[in-house]
């Protein structure tokens, strides 16, 4: 044994039996001095303060106790072959800010103030569900991210952007790119654009909220929301203040005769391509909502979740443009780019666009300013619409690829709704049912699937005699792991 070690033992033998402040014995564990000997090789003149941080990470973490004796400061510090000043200059610290306590005559001991360090933060962002291949919808292919392009964008917006942009914003957003968004919007989806009216925000969700306060705040208690539909809604608009009502769907989209007995003045609806049915609402549809929503003074919110991506035609033209007066537009770059930039935006009637902007300002004082920056100059080189171009022939290979997949392990299966968007409606056949039956076996091979059901917000289901109804997301997925998924899943099914 090193005469340290011989030191150290005979301290913590003398004061094992010394009383804590409640009359309690604790010792402090044998060497427990180890734990500060990695502090003691900092170079010199940071010694002093990575003694302090060893001691204080000690306690914090419990590797000394509360009411734990430490060894005097003369002790500890031929153990450690420091100076005493060093220990007692740490010793006094700690004191000081209540990690440990002293007295004179008493010794040092570890306080009681300090609990033990909470575990490292865990990360709860979703992840894809199914242990061998996952079909939920919404999910774009982040592998897409355009990174060597962004951070081109990243780095010439660093080289370029005005020290005054990098204070607080405008809530609305950054001008520079208020205008590339008016630009981009009234080319590609036929919007009415007026960079005034235009908020950025950090998704479709925000912009939801934002609209639910300001309904709220007018006294508007209720909004009708498509049923089925996202299940978010409800949360959303609940914590606003704000009750949805469902509202059920034909085959043009939302249903106007239970509209117009609804007794709600607004609705959040998706014309492009309704989530998750993937209907498309109807020329007449469109005509009979905007009537509907001025004879109640009202205002329609257009989810534009993923307008962009039609594989058939042209995109029909967003249904803001028939009406900016009455119908809210909210869109981002979720589906486009990544939800994680969370970045996204709401161009608002001139009623309420002072009402927003207010709102989006007491919420966080506006949006990220270079993130802004960058995604401004994305759009302005032409680099989003490449990115877009790019998304649109994966995601319609991969969708051409689900659907054959499907047609050749389901027989009699129908894909319903337009070739469009992220997902698909797979209408399974009576013999694959009951709905409870299929969706255990298939989660039991790993697979994750959602039945259409999971998306109704009255829960009236779907009778057995309509076999099993799919909401299948494809865009994240390979074509290679599409065609297994399937395969997976018709072998989880077959007959017994």
């Amino acid at each position: 044994m090193t005469s340290s070690e011989t030191n150290s033992a005979r301290d913590t033998a003398r004061h094992a039996g010394s009383p804590a402040a409640d009359g309690s014995r604790r010792a402090a564990p044998s060497a427990a001095w180890e734990v500060l000997l990695p502090a003691v090789a900092a170079p010199a003149r940071a010694r002093g303060r990575s003694l302090q941080e060893a001691l204080r990470e000690a306690v914090r973490s419990g590797r000394l106790a509360p009411d734990t004796r430490l060894p005097s400061s003369r002790d500890l510090a031929a153990d450690l072959g420091v100076s005493r000043g060093l220990v007692t200059e740490a010793y006094e610290q700690l004191t000081a800010e209540g990690y440990l306590r002293s007295g004179r005559g008493a010794g040092t001991w570890v306080g009681g103030a300090a609990r033990a360090a909470p575990p490292r933060a865990r990360d709860r962002a979703p992840r894809p569900a199914g242990d061998r291949a996952g079909f939920l919808p919404g999910t774009p292919d982040v592998s897409l991210f355009p990174r060597a392009a962004w951070a081109a964008a990243h780095r010439a917006v660093l080289t370029e952007l005005p020290h005054g942009d990098l204070g607080y914003p405008d809530p609305r957003g950054l001008p520079r790119l208020r205008t590339a968004l008016a630009a981009l919007l009234a080319r590609r989806r036929g919007v009415v654009a007026d960079p005034e009216r235009i908020v950025v925000l950090s998704g479709v969700s925000q912009a939801m909220a934002v609209f639910g306060f300001v309904l709220q705040a007018r006294g508007i208690h209720e909004v009708g929301v498509e049923d089925p539909g996202s299940p978010q809604h409800a949360a959303l608009y609940a914590a606003a203040g704000v009750r949805v009502v469902p509202l059920p769907l034909d085959g043009e989209g939302p249903a106007l005769g239970r509209l117009r007995g609804s007794g709600v003045r607004c609705v959040v609806t998706t014309p492009a391509h309704q989530f998750p049915t993937g209907i498309a609402c109807s020329a007449r549809r469109r005509a009979e909502l905007l009537d509907w929503v001025r004879s109640v003074d009202g205002f329609v919110l257009e989810d534009d979740y993923d307008g962009d991506f039609r594989y058939d035609r042209a995109p029909v033209g967003a249904l803001q443009g028939l009406d900016p007066e009455r119908v809210a537009y909210a869109g981002s770059v979720s589906k486009s780019l990544a939800p994680g930039l969370r970045l996204g935006w709401l161009l608002v009637p001139e009623a309420l666009t002072e009402e927003v902007v207010e709102r989006k300002r007491t919420m966080d004082l506006g949006h990220p300013t270079l993130d802004q920056a960058v995604f401004a100059r994305f759009v302005e080189r032409g680099d989003y619409d490449r990115q877009l171009r790019r998304c649109q022939r994966v995601y319609r290979e991969r969708r051409d690829t689900l659907v054959a997949a499907l047609d050749e392990h389901f027989p009699g299966v129908r894909v319903t709704g337009i070739a469009a968007g992220l997902h698909v409606i797979a209408a399974l056949p009576a013999r694959y049912g009951p709905e409870e039956r299929f969706l255990a076996r298939v989660a039991a091979a790993g697979v994750a699937v959602h039945p259409l059901t999971h998306y109704t917000h009255a829960r009236t289901g779907c009778g057995e005699e309509e076999g099993v109804r799919l909401v299948l997301g494809y865009a994240h997925l390979p074509p290679t792991r599409i065609r297994a998924g399937v395969r997976l899943m018709a072998e989880a099914v077959a007959p017994r």
